[in-house]
């Protein structure tokens, strides 16, 4: 994998072009029973910032669109909800989640928390966030099965804070007996063939990798 850059981890800064991905869902009845172990359609939530939103492609082509389209072909009873905004921030994330938490949802992806390490924000503090987060799931839907995107910050940041940033995310894991997903861009940053012309994005067959990388982690929580 390339060397990052600043360039590299800018597209997390805010955009603010709120990139709230397709919401797909009936209106349930709210209940403390995941829809799957009801037997009705898993749900899967996928909150993050630009990479979950598909930033500069068609969301089609996006890696949750495709895990969509994977679900689909082994004919698992499962629906994507994308609930992401380009820049976010764990605060940010913090605000919103009550209300993408309006009907049950089975399987939770929580890949947020990069903007903060970009603006320097105390890797405790983004932490705190980003388990308040997690607690409100698990308050309104118990069962739900937890999913964490790991990321990375440059070296520009320094070692001491990059270390710390960096364990934010397998302590939460193991914290809420939750699947880490290490690196959500594992061989996709700093590609310059998987990203967009901007060398920040990326395009749609680095989505694909994302996709795989993703897919591994749900495989072995999703219901047949």
């Amino acid at each position: 994998m390339n060397a990052y850059t600043p360039q590299f981890f800018s597209f997390f800064k805010p955009h603010r072009a709120l990139a709230f991905g397709l919401f797909l869902a009936s209106a349930l009845g709210l209940s403390g029973q995941s829809s799957a172990q009801s037997g009705d359609t898993q749900r899967i939530l996928f909150f993050g910032d630009s990479l979950t939103a598909g930033y500069g492609i068609d969301p089609a082509l996006a890696y949750p669109a495709l895990i969509q389209q994977r679900l689909d072909t082994a004919g698992t009873p499962a629906k994507v909800v994308v609930g992401a905004v380009s820049g976010d921030t764990s605060a940010g994330g913090l605000r919103r989640i009550n209300w993408m938490l309006r009907q049950p949802i089975d399987i939770f992806v929580l890949a947020l928390g990069a903007n903060d390490g970009l603006r320097g924000i105390d890797p405790a503090d983004t932490e705190k966030n980003l388990q308040a987060i997690i607690d409100r799931v698990k308050a309104k839907e118990p069962a739900t099965k937890i999913v964490i995107a790991g990321m990375r910050m440059p070296p520009s940041l320094g070692n001491d804070y990059i270390a710390a940033f960096a364990e934010i995310f397998p302590k939460l894991a193991k914290t809420n007996d939750a699947t880490l997903i290490p690196f959500l861009l594992e061989g996709v940053g700093g590609e310059i063939d998987l990203n967009l012309a901007d060398r920040i994005h990326p395009n749609p067959a680095g989505h694909k990798i994302l996709a795989t990388t993703v897919w591994a982690a749900l495989d072995g929580l999703l219901e047949e």
